[in-house]
């Protein structure tokens, strides 16, 4: 069966004097093979006709990308998709006025009233909020960023799911349409996503942090100081006020990387 949108191997029926005919009564030109060989093609709806063509696009049915406007005309919005076919971004499916040679995150569907495809640049409805079984914390994840509110940038995380990457844990502004790494946070309780930068359980550890961290390795994990340590026994220690240093154990504390014990702090893997 032929599916519009997606890249797809069919099967080589016949050659002709200018190319090459298809499964599905696709013909494609300029192109090579043998009859009941197999060609890989993307498939898309071009006005009436549906053609196939060896170019591979850069987003895909159901897919979401960062796509750059090439025109703007009386209908919507065209961006190049990487093929010799624009994607359309008609009016109505744009969140704010496009503006020519600018770069766009997209959502490709097919339009139900035309039965072509479409893109948009209102992806909310196109996106799970909640976190389901295929999303788990400490989860490596491809994110691309497409919002930004006061709480920090909003992205998509693996061409399906919403999330929040919060301001406190990014360290450079952000593109709109920015591809990057991620991790999963501890899911919260209402389903949501949040997303760190860098591998949980080394975000965002500031230099004093680090070196308790350094210093807990080198004592087997544990160290006989806590937040009513003398001042004097913390700073020959640690070469800090106690007042930083409770700052920095309170951080790696809310960070899982250590405990908390009566007499001292501890390595959470220690325990």
């Amino acid at each position: 069966m032929i599916k519009i949108g997606k890249t797809q191997k069919l099967a080589i029926l016949e050659k002709t004097k200018t190319g090459l005919k298809l499964e599905g009564g696709l013909e494609i030109e300029d192109s090579k093979g043998e009859v009941g060989d197999f060609l890989e093609v993307f498939v898309y709806n071009d006005g009436e006709s549906i053609v196939a063509t060896e170019s591979k696009p850069l987003i895909e049915l159901g897919g979401f990308e960062t796509l750059r406007v090439s025109e703007i005309n009386m209908v919507g919005a065209f961006c190049d998709m990487g093929i010799e076919k624009d994607l359309l971004i008609p009016y109505r499916n744009q969140a704010k006025d496009m503006i020519p040679n600018r770069d766009y995150v997209i959502h490709m569907y097919i339009d139900e009233m035309t039965n072509r495809l479409v893109g948009t640049a209102k992806l909310k409805n196109y996106l799970v909020s909640i976190a389901e079984d295929d999303i788990a914390f400490g989860q490596e994840v491809d994110l691309i960023v497409y919002g930004e509110t006061k709480l920090g940038y909003v992205v998509i995380i693996n061409q399906k799911y919403e999330g929040l990457i919060y301001e406190s844990d990014v360290h450079e502004i952000l593109r709109h349409g920015q591809k990057l790494k991620g991790y999963i946070k501890p899911i919260r309780e209402d389903g949501k996503i949040d997303v760190s930068l860098t591998p949980l359980g080394h975000q965002s550890i500031e230099p004093n942090g680090q070196k308790i961290l350094d210093m807990l390795k080198k004592e087997d994990g544990f160290l006989p100081f806590n937040d009513k340590s003398d001042p004097d026994a913390i700073r020959s220690k640690f070469r800090l006020s106690k007042k930083l240093f409770k700052k920095s154990v309170g951080g790696l504390y809310k960070k899982r990387l250590i405990t908390m014990e009566k007499d001292g702090i501890r390595l959470a893997d220690k325990n």
